[in-house]
């Protein structure tokens, strides 16, 4: 079986919407944040501006829309709700631990969590649902390089740490930043685009670069097989 796996070196994940699903709790949390400062967001949009993105990188959007400044109380509140919110209500994404487990029997221990979120948010999740036992360490979070998705850097240090080239990875992502971080490091973007109101669309995936489309995670092995 592993011959068939021969073009690929490693299989790196992204976590929210595609292992956990935390998105529609972080942005209820989020959209009820936005609107107290005043901006009458609506949740399609909520979704369309900030899944896939650090909050932190979207200040200006926010004070277009409020006249107000983030600041890292405010974000240290945001994160609070966000957290709470996530540890009673959050589960992983249907068939995540099956499709982790057929890869991580054929990958061992080259499969990695890269995340454009907060490391404690992203452990905190793998934990919750059970899914952390796949990863280790090998947990890589936007926020501990330069640039944050949708710039490449955080795959290219996955990558670095897994003593791989970027080309040699599968990349697993729903989000046009996360697509794109993906491409732009040399991966091959597998796009999951199940039908749900906070995920993106399968057209929009493959515009963004995503070179296979996926829907439930049940899939996985076999697209990368094939």
């Amino acid at each position: 079986m592993s011959n068939l796996f021969s073009r690929y070196s490693a299989v790196l994940f992204d976590c929210d919407g595609v292992l956990v699903d935390s998105e529609p709790i972080t942005n209820r949390v989020l959209r009820a944040m936005l609107r107290t400062l005043g901006w009458q967001i609506s949740a399609d949009e909520c979704v369309r501006l900030f899944v896939g993105r650090a909050l932190k990188d979207e200040w200006a959007v926010i004070e277009e829309h409020t006249g107000f400044v983030i600041t890292d109380d405010w974000l240290g509140e945001f994160r609070s709700r966000r957290n709470a919110a996530l540890q009673a209500n959050l589960s992983a994404i249907d068939g995540a631990a099956d499709a982790l487990a057929e890869v991580a029997e054929v990958f061992g221990d080259r499969i990695a969590c890269v995340t454009g979120a907060d490391r404690g948010k992203v452990e905190m999740q793998l934990s919750v649902t059970g899914l952390d036992r796949w990863f280790g360490d090998r947990v890589f979070s936007g926020m501990e390089v330069p640039r944050s998705k949708p710039a490449p850097d955080v795959y290219l240090a996955a990558a670095q740490a897994l003593g791989i080239k970027p080309v040699e990875a599968i990349v697993v992502e729903d989000s046009v930043a996360g697509v794109t971080a993906g491409v732009c490091a040399g991966a091959t973007v597998f796009g999951f685009a199940p039908e749900s109101p906070v995920h993106t669309t399968p057209e929009v995936l493959r515009a963004a670069g995503a070179s296979v489309i996926f829907t439930h995670m049940s899939e996985l092995a076999a697209l990368i097989r094939s």
